[in-house]
């Protein structure tokens, strides 16, 4: 069966992203890329539309943009070559190669992507989808990117969840202040 990992960004204080969505606290690190590439091997990510949106704008776009360093733009193609598998009520199609538009049951879908061969699949952002998942019991692993900024107020990644108890499997540090927190649900 097929894992769900989680990989996101969070501040200190526990947010993904600001209170009106914002980003612009992230540090982008060669380096922690690099190391979550390790930790995990996806083929399919699942979005949310916001999160959905945010990534089709911009990583097309770098993939073509050769002034871009050679380390985004490895991003934006495996990006580009992923099944990109997008959750949404409002959205009417989806146009970045490899995206699947889903509005049925996020729940059923991904018991379904976990049966189905092939790779990880993994989250980045889309906390409501998180969310969700975490309380379906759907996660089995998550990457926590904890950057060095106290946001103040924002969107919670485990806003309403249900209590998990996590075994730590590997902590990694870097320059860039960001500690790299890899954590599997304890099952026991």
């Amino acid at each position: 069966m097929r894992k769900v990992v989680m990989f996101n960004s969070v501040s200190i204080d526990g947010y993904y992203a600001g209170p009106n969505g914002e980003i612009d606290w992230f540090i982008h690190d060669p380096e922690v890329n690099k190391a979550a590439h390790e930790m995990m091997n996806p083929d399919t990510v699942l979005f949310g539309r916001v999160t959905y949106q945010m990534f089709e704008s911009y990583w097309p776009l770098v993939a073509k943009n050769p002034n871009a360093p050679e380390g985004a733009r490895r991003m934006a193609n495996e990006l580009n070559q992923m099944t990109k598998v997008v959750f949404s009520k409002t959205q009417k199609e989806v146009t970045w190669e490899n995206s699947k538009l889903f509005n049925g049951n996020l729940a059923d879908e991904v018991r379904k992507l976990k049966g189905d061969q092939g790779s990880d699949i993994t989250i980045f952002g889309s906390g409501t989808i998180v969310q969700q998942l975490v309380n379906e019991g759907l996660i089995d692993e998550y990457l926590l990117v904890v950057t060095p900024v106290i946001v103040g107020a924002g969107k919670s990644l485990f806003k309403d969840v249900k209590k998990n108890k996590l075994e730590l499997l590997e902590t990694r540090n870097f320059r860039s202040g960001i500690v790299l927190l890899h954590y599997k649900i304890d099952k026991k």
